[in-house]
């Protein structure tokens, strides 16, 4: 097996990275390799420089056209690699750390704010009363998503046993396989006994292991079904711009924050192993309370 399949296998095996991640790792480097005239057989990591390196940047920029943060994303994927085989000593030397990212300008996190949110739960509440199992099913992907935080791959691998015997809280494996326990809420608690009790009316919960969201036939969705749903669901209720499952993660956070919750109780709903990345939310804080002030204050008003 060469050093890219092992390095690949590590990922999966050792770190526990999703399919998905690891296969946005297989692609930034095959693309590499490709632009140095290499295949994973004849790679030997020795013979590599950081000229190489600096050159195949410039080459996505300049030549391919990329933006700041597809760059840094493929720089980050050689880095992992180097760091790899830094530690299994297989080079003798690491060509790509010293490496700076590219400055990218910041993204604030996309969310529905909360009076549209608000008629989108009203809305939901028509669907979860429905005696079709699709709208309720539907309704009740995207109240997990608003109300839990979870992350699309998390409530794709869900199950009934993650639920608790009283469905007071789930157990959710996140990345890198840490788990975290998030409370259900009593209104969701009630959602999903009364979804439970349906799917078990209809026997669907002895099929795929017990999957928490189930097709028709029997089968656990999708992501990318599980993302069509939300699109769906979001755009009928009248959301503008983005609509997918991460803007309702964004949407969970921001209302959290909103109506004061700890930055770190939020972190830890939602499986954040650094404060870091829960912070962005703050900026959509100070966002909402520059408006207020501008709306409120009286010389705001009287300019």
């Amino acid at each position: 097996m060469n050093l890219i399949d092992r390095f690949l296998l590590w990922l999966e095996a050792e770190r526990r990275y999703s399919p998905l991640t690891v296969r946005n790792y297989q692609r930034d480097i095959d693309q590499f390799l490709v632009w140095r005239g290499l295949t994973r057989d004849s790679f030997k990591p020795n013979t590599i420089t950081r000229e190489d390196v600096e050159k195949w940047i410039i080459y996505l920029g300049d030549e391919r056209k990329l933006k700041a943060a597809s760059v840094n994303r493929s720089v980050a994927s050689l880095r992992t690699l180097w760091r790899w085989l830094l530690n299994h000593k297989h080079v003798s030397h690491d060509v790509v750390s010293m490496i700076r990212s590219a400055k990218t300008p910041r993204r604030l996190p996309t969310f529905v704010p909360d009076s549209r949110m608000m008629s989108v739960v009203e809305e939901l509440k028509e669907d979860l009363a429905s005696d079709d199992f699709r709208r309720v099913r539907d309704a009740v992907v995207v109240v997990l998503f608003y109300t839990l935080g979870i992350r699309l791959a998390e409530l794709h691998a869900a199950n009934w046993d993650d639920i608790s015997a009283d469905f007071s809280y789930i157990r959710i494996m996140g990345k890198g396989h840490k788990e975290r326990v998030v409370p259900l809420i009593a209104p969701v608690q009630a959602i999903l006994k009364k979804f439970y009790g349906q799917n078990s009316l209809q026997n669907i919960c002895i099929a795929q292991k017990k999957a928490l969201i189930l097709s028709e036939k029997q089968e656990r969705l999708s992501q990318r079904t599980l993302q069509r749903i939300v699109d769906k669901v979001l755009k009928a209720s009248g959301v503008q711009g983005k609509s997918s499952p991460h803007v309702l993660r964004h949407t969970f956070a921001t209302h959290l924050l909103n109506m004061g919750a700890d930055l770190r109780d939020i972190q830890e709903l939602l499986g954040h192993s650094s404060l870091k990345a829960t912070q962005v939310y703050t900026h959509n804080d100070f966002e909402r309370l520059k408006l207020i002030y501008s709306e409120a204050h009286p010389r705001e008003r009287n300019s």
